[in-house]
């Protein structure tokens, strides 16, 4: 596998494939707050430390370096992991498996406004204002897309609020097998 290794401050959750599909994942034993974050290859591992490096999570900076290691090893038979390594390399929830994909052209950098897409017909504005005001974020603006009402934008109160809207509900169920796809924007509303 052509996988490079970031070396994160935060659990690996923070990349729920917003900037490349993560193959394995092991949080350190050790150090609990660190992990190993496999990527499917080079250019999404550099992307993903250029754009979250530095930016804060629980009131704490975001440290994204490298790693000497090439790739995340999983637990031999029988050894005792406690969980803390998980493989992703047949997730169907890959946003970049196909190449030249237009997600590749979707890819930007942590902002207060997050881009929602795969929303079922059955989903209100109030939905998703009342979803993502639930993990204590503030939602200072929301918007259907004019031509296609499975997309809308949605103002957070802060880029770290949005930071934390987008790990807590990329992926998460809106029923009628519809899962939530999140991402940061560009675009303000």
């Amino acid at each position: 596998m052509d996988g490079i290794l970031l070396e994160s401050a935060f659990q690996a959750v923070l990349f729920p494939g917003v900037y490349g599909d993560v193959q394995r994942v092991k949080i350190l034993f050790n150090k609990k707050e660190n992990a190993l974050v496999q990527m499917a290859d080079g250019n999404q591992a550099q992307l993903a430390m250029s754009h979250l490096n530095g930016h804060k999570l629980h009131g704490k900076p975001i440290r994204i370096t490298l790693s000497k290691h090439q790739n995340v090893q999983l637990p031999r038979e029988g050894q005792e992991d406690q969980g803390l390594t998980k493989d992703y390399g047949n997730s169907p929830l890959h946003r970049f498996k196909k190449p030249g994909s237009k997600n590749f052209q979707n890819i930007f950098p942590p902002s207060a406004t997050l881009h929602l897409s795969n929303i079922p017909p059955s989903v209100s504005e109030e939905d998703l204002k009342v979803l993502f005001s639930s993990n204590g974020g503030v939602v200072k603006g929301f918007k259907f897309f004019q031509k296609d009402r499975k997309m809308a934008l949605i103002q957070m109160g802060s880029v770290e609020e949005a930071v934390q809207a987008l790990i807590d509900l990329h992926n998460h169920d809106l029923g009628e097998n519809h899962h939530l796809r999140v991402s940061f924007s560009k675009s303000t509303i």
